[in-house]
């Protein structure tokens, strides 16, 4: 599972800051030299702020991948019960599986939520069987299927 190592107090965002944040939402290959000249400022100014961003967590530019088109067919949000002196242990377990996508731990009724990408509903089964519920304190799973993603945004 990938570790929060951002610092543990926000950090104060400008008008200049969050039009990075902005732009690069919107694509992430946008050219510093670009930006810089939309908001009326030197490339080496955007270069330093992002490097800011970058090194205090506030930023990460990533590419994002389309599972369905990947010849991933089932998607899933599972959520799942564990016992609480396990539930550390076994989200760490299965974040490591190739499957899953997205882990949160959660209050409410799971104790944590997966989103995992399967090839059919063979391999969605199989990753039931044979990885989850082989998992120590793992009690039990709901599994609802993505019919269609409706809405579709990272911050």
């Amino acid at each position: 599972m990938e570790k929060d190592e951002s610092p543990r107090y926000p950090i104060e965002l400008d008008k200049i800051d969050a039009s990075i944040i902005e732009k690069l939402r919107q694509d992430g290959r946008t050219a510093f030299a670009q930006m810089a000249q939309e908001l009326n400022v030197s490339p080496g100014m955007i270069r330093a702020r992002y490097n800011r961003l970058v090194e205090n967590g506030c930023l990460k530019v990533v590419a994002i991948t389309n599972p369905l088109q990947m010849g991933y067919e089932t998607m899933a949000m599972i959520g799942i019960r564990v016992d609480g002196n396990k539930l550390l242990e076994a989200a760490n377990k299965i974040a490591a599986f190739d499957e899953v996508i997205y882990l949160v731990i959660t209050s409410g009724s799971y104790d944590i939520l997966a989103e995992i990408r399967a090839r059919d509903h063979v391999h969605l089964l199989k990753f039931l069987t044979e990885k989850l519920y082989q998992i120590e304190g793992v009690r039990e799973s709901d599994s609802f299927l993505h019919l269609k993603i409706m809405k579709e945004i990272y911050y």
